[in-house]
């Protein structure tokens, strides 16, 4: 018998891999759900396109993404992946041929917590008492394509009514899950080291709702 030690098994892929985005709006009620994981699909290729990865089969409000252990809803989407037995398998389908899949999200991301930036609460700012922010996530495996939101606006080259059209499509999109009176502000990339920057896309809107 060998006395040499068998190399070890892949165990990625890691975090690293993975780049977290999220369209955001207003609405009256953000924390919601759907049991249609097609249409979380439909709206993955409306917003993020030809790229791998996973949707998230809820919205949020901001205040929920974290959890009281500092872990984020695309973490936790991560590590879902990551239990499958064929991760390696799923994560060749996403790399390879851009495969995405839609992941339901711990029931415990229900819950509420006030991260040290306050500005969202309505103590702080009433506004969003009335026009509540929410957050639609995607974790997307890292490609140096462009995303279908970025590619959009990139071939609008700032033509309003071609934006139009895309914008519409994508407030269409979520109704499933958002209904009116919800509508997307637009689409960012979270930050972990910063997460500031995304109540920041709320208040930079804050003015043109009072």
């Amino acid at each position: 018998m060998s006395d040499t030690i068998p190399p070890a098994s892949p165990t990625g892929p890691s975090l690293n891999d993975f780049a977290s985005f999220y369209l955001y709006g207003l609405t009256n009620q953000p924390y919601r759900q759907s049991d249609d994981l097609t249409k979380f699909g439909a709206l993955y290729n409306l917003v993020i396109g030809n790229h791998g990865g996973l949707g998230i089969a809820s919205t949020f409000h901001p205040y929920q993404l974290v959890n009281p252990a500092g872990l984020t809803v695309w973490y936790a989407a991560y590590a879902q992946f990551y239990a499958q037995p064929n991760r390696l398998e799923l994560f060749a389908e996403m790399t390879v041929e851009k495969a995405s899949f839609v992941t339901v999200p711990p029931a415990s991301f229900a819950e509420f917590h006030i991260w040290p930036d306050t500005r969202l609460t309505t103590d702080e700012n009433p506004i969003f008492g009335r026009f509540i922010p929410f957050v639609i996530p995607f974790l997307v495996r890292k490609d140096p394509e462009l995303l279908r939101w970025d590619a959009e606006f990139a071939a609008a080259g700032g033509d309003k009514s071609r934006l139009r059209l895309y914008l519409d499509a994508v407030n269409a999109a979520i109704k499933f899950v958002q209904p009116m009176p919800a509508f997307v502000l637009g689409f960012g990339e979270f930050d972990e080291q910063q997460p500031e920057l995304l109540i920041e896309k709320f208040l930079s809107c804050r003015d043109m709702l009072l």
